[in-house]
């Protein structure tokens, strides 16, 4: 009975020791030997990338590893292949550059791809000219962080997104630079996940896009110079705080694209230069508030199938247009935000406009039925027109005004 307490003792020792005892191994560049060195690694052990040049593809990871580069050596996809694939949990990879995966209408080729894996950290990495950046599929609790993803592509048909999320919870995507892509950021099914300070910019469609996506926030992001902005869409519980919007500009662009959503947030945002600031169809129970609409086209354009959304403490300056509406019955609020076209009064000085202000003008609702009469805007007619209607109005829907306007500006 002893000896075998002492076995049992000594096998667990030995076990306890092993699972302790992790080696880091040094990788320098020849033939396959970043694959022979993840297929010779133990489960827990560092491998070293040393500088170079690696032209190794389709790089499976199965077991937790934590790969670093030394002086970002480059992992050559040669326009061909795919690159990592990691389905352990608990992977760790930094320090590398990823480049030139193939192009397949069949398969979503990424740089590095996560399936069915959790607590997964990309950290510091380039990734550059791959279809797919990071595509993480059936993944939880990852995190990516620090990199920069970057591609040149041309068309929407043969690009894919910087960073694909699909069917996955609790992801933290933060401080990444993302351009060149068809979306910068797609989540489709994914819960639970923040993105937050990150840049995306330059690509061909959405700076962010989310599809079927619920209890999410995106806050102190970048997103600039994308086809079309953000799109939310199908989604519900989303916050959308202090991000900046800007020269999101084209014939369907918008800073935000909002699209059968409901019971979310938009609190403190920037919306800058704009063919749109926000463009919200089917979208229901949303605050708006504290926001900075300026030199859009149109700050908002409104659909009629939209309702209980509250406009609060926003700051409307220098916009084309305010508000737009496709339709007279308005089941949507506006109080207190700062209109620069207002010219009312305040004759007891409590800092709230004593006259409504009507946020839609004349000219705005005939460009909705008839968008060439565009062409004449600005135009001695316009002037003409919205001052008639201030007299007798007929087209505008009364009960949407801003009963309590701010005369000053919010100090956002």
């Amino acid at each position: 009975m002893r000896f075998s307490l002492y076995k049992v003792v000594v096998v667990l020792s030995f076990l306890i020791c092993s699972k302790v005892q992790a080696s880091t191994v040094f990788i320098y560049p020849g033939s396959n030997t970043l694959k022979l060195g993840i297929e010779n690694a133990k489960s827990g052990d560092t491998l070293i990338i040393n500088s170079g040049t690696y032209k190794e593809h389709n790089i499976n990871i199965q077991k937790r590893l934590t790969i670093a580069g030394k002086n970002f050596p480059v992992i050559d996809g040669e326009n061909k292949y795919e690159l990592f694939v990691i389905t352990a949990d608990s992977v760790v990879i930094s320090g590398l550059q990823i480049q030139n995966t193939g192009k397949s209408s069949m398969n979503d080729l990424a740089g590095i791809k996560i399936i069915n894996a959790n607590h997964v950290n990309l950290i510091n990495n380039k990734l550059l000219n791959n279809t797919y950046g990071i595509y993480i599929q059936k993944a939880t609790n990852c995190i990516i962080n620090k990199n920069v993803i970057h591609s040149n592509s041309t068309n929407e048909l043969n690009s894919g997104n910087g960073i694909h999320g699909w069917q996955s919870n609790n992801l933290l995507i933060e401080n990444n630079s993302i351009s060149g892509h068809r979306d910068g950021i797609y989540f489709e099914f994914v819960t639970e996940s923040s993105i937050v300070n990150n840049a995306s910019f330059n690509n061909l469609r959405y700076g962010l896009h989310f599809m079927f996506s619920h209890n999410n926030s995106y806050t102190k992001n970048l997103f600039s110079n994308n086809g079309a902005g953000v799109a939310v869409m199908y989604s519900r519980g989303v916050k959308m705080i202090a991000n900046t919007f800007i020269h999101n500009w084209g014939d369907a662009a918008y800073g935000i694209l909002l699209k059968e959503i409901s019971d979310s947030k938009i609190v403190g945002n920037i919306f800058n230069k704009n063919t749109v600031g926000i463009y919200m169809e089917g979208t229901n129970r949303i605050t708006v508030t504290g926001n900075l609409f300026e030199a859009n086209g149109w700050a908002m354009r409104i659909q009629a199938n939209c309702n209980e959304i509250n406009f609060d403490k926003n700051n409307f300056i220098a916009n084309s247009f305010d508000v737009a509406t496709n339709g007279t019955l308005v089941l949507y609020t506006f109080k207190s935000n700062y209109w620069d076209k207002y010219d009312g009064y305040d004759l007891d000085k409590n800092g709230v406009g004593d006259v409504p202000y009507y946020p839609v003008s004349i000219y705005s609702v005939i460009t909705e039925r008839i968008p060439v009469a565009m062409i004449l805007y600005r135009s001695f007619l316009t002037d003409v027109m919205d001052n008639a209607e201030k007299v007798l109005p007929t087209l505008i829907p009364d009960n949407l005004r801003d009963n309590e306007p701010s005369i000053k500006k919010w100090k956002l």
